[in-house]
């Protein structure tokens, strides 16, 4: 069973990501937006894909708050997790966010919250996970 690693602050964003990933894709789901957590995780390969919030607001790495573009190029930076995908979801969604975030973080793909079309959501993810 594929895993997704939701790294994201807002608890009801977490339960409405993993409700959708569950039922609709049978996908398992871990959460945490502890950074170093996230690191582990994404090292030992115990996540498919990564969910990672923009704009996390209790994450901190060496003392220093980041945000989710910050993590991602860590990651992506990191030879070892550089081709884990990562999907950045945010509520952010103005025009020309999506490039500019993909760009900066070297993220795989872009979601804007809220999720309203859930089965799109869903293909996203899996077509990520599939092509990796």
């Amino acid at each position: 069973m594929k895993t997704v690693l939701i790294v994201e602050d807002d608890p009801i964003n977490v339960r409405v990501f993993s409700k959708i990933l569950t039922k609709r894709a049978g996908l398992q789901v871990k959460h945490t937006e502890n950074v170093e957590e996230v690191i582990q995780i994404a090292q030992s390969k115990e996540a498919d894909i990564i969910l990672m919030d923009v704009s996390l607001t209790n994450s901190f790495y060496q003392g220093k708050s980041v945000d989710g573009i910050k993590i991602t190029q860590i990651l992506k930076a990191d030879p070892q997790t550089a081709n884990l995908p990562i999907i950045l979801v945010t509520a952010n969604a103005m025009e020309g966010d999506r490039e500019n975030f993909l760009q900066q973080s070297g993220a795989d793909e872009y979601i804007s919250k809220p999720v309203v079309d859930h089965q799109l959501f869903v293909d996203k993810i899996l077509a990520l996970i599939q092509q990796n």
